[in-house]
């Protein structure tokens, strides 16, 4: 296993940790030593949390709340005394179908969790990392932030700004030290493409099992990607290993080259 001493200390900030992704990267950054904040939209979520992973702060917060952001905030001041790690997970999957019958409520709200969202949390966190140790942003984006994905416009569309976001920042703060890369995973395994998957077949008339063949099989390596290999990315990228590592896009999508 490799080293995983760089992480240990750090003041990390999960967003969306109470289930799927980032409830195992909490789990993966609790593992290296970490102090951590989640926050979550469920409180189901984050009591099941405080069970598994006592020694885990969390919130209630919808990202896209400047309100509940800030709160947040200063919840990360008080429990962590600081921050060294912000992993921008929160994000959802927004509506499935042809542009033309898509809502603009489903448009805005899709925007304003997975994009909106990380910048509100990028503005809080960036006066609080230039006085972090060897500090870095990990944006969650997506490989339809870099593919086109026919029937999911807002998805696809939100995704490509947290690439433009991470591309831009890495610039813009790496003067102060702070390194800043998106996260791309490809279809990965869970509740939220079975979803994703379900709607997608009412939307084509299609048998569920020949649209999670599609998912499968759009990756060279022939199977959708799991929790824990983003996780085990989003620490490589938090390390020191990934030191001068910034402005990238880190793709955990097992090769694929379009996307169903």
């Amino acid at each position: 296993m490799w080293n995983q001493t760089s992480l240990a200390g750090k003041r990390v900030l999960v967003t969306a940790g109470g289930d799927g992704i980032g409830l195992e990267i909490a789990h993966a950054f609790a593992g290296a030593g970490s102090k951590i904040l989640v926050c979550d939209i469920q409180p189901e979520s984050l009591a099941r949390l405080a069970k598994d992973l006592p020694d885990v702060h969390s919130c209630l917060a919808d990202v896209s709340r400047e309100k509940d952001v800030a709160s947040m905030f200063e919840l990360v001041d008080q429990r962590l005394g600081g921050l060294d790690v912000l992993v921008n997970n929160a994000g959802i999957a927004g509506p499935t179908g042809g542009v033309e019958t898509l809502s603009l409520a489903d448009w805005e709200r899709t925007l304003a969790v997975n994009l909106t969202g990380q910048f509100l949390c990028i503005r809080q966190a960036v006066p609080r990392l230039r006085q972090g140790r060897a500090p870095s942003i990990i944006n969650l984006a997506s490989a339809a932030g870099h593919l086109g994905m026919a029937g999911r416009a807002p998805y696809s569309a939100s995704k490509w700004g947290v690439v433009g976001l991470t591309k831009t920042l890495a610039i813009e703060l790496g003067r102060d030290g702070i390194r800043v890369n998106a996260i791309l995973p490809g279809a990965v395994d869970g509740p939220r493409i079975r979803s994703v998957i379900a709607a997608k077949a009412k939307a084509l008339g299609k048998p569920e099992e020949e649209i999670t063949r599609a998912y499968t099989d759009q990756a060279v390596l022939g199977r959708m990607v799991t929790a824990r290999d983003i996780a085990n990315m989003v620490l490589f990228a938090a390390s020191d290993l990934a030191a001068n590592v910034t402005g990238q896009e880190l793709v955990v999508d097992g090769h694929t080259q379009s996307l169903n």
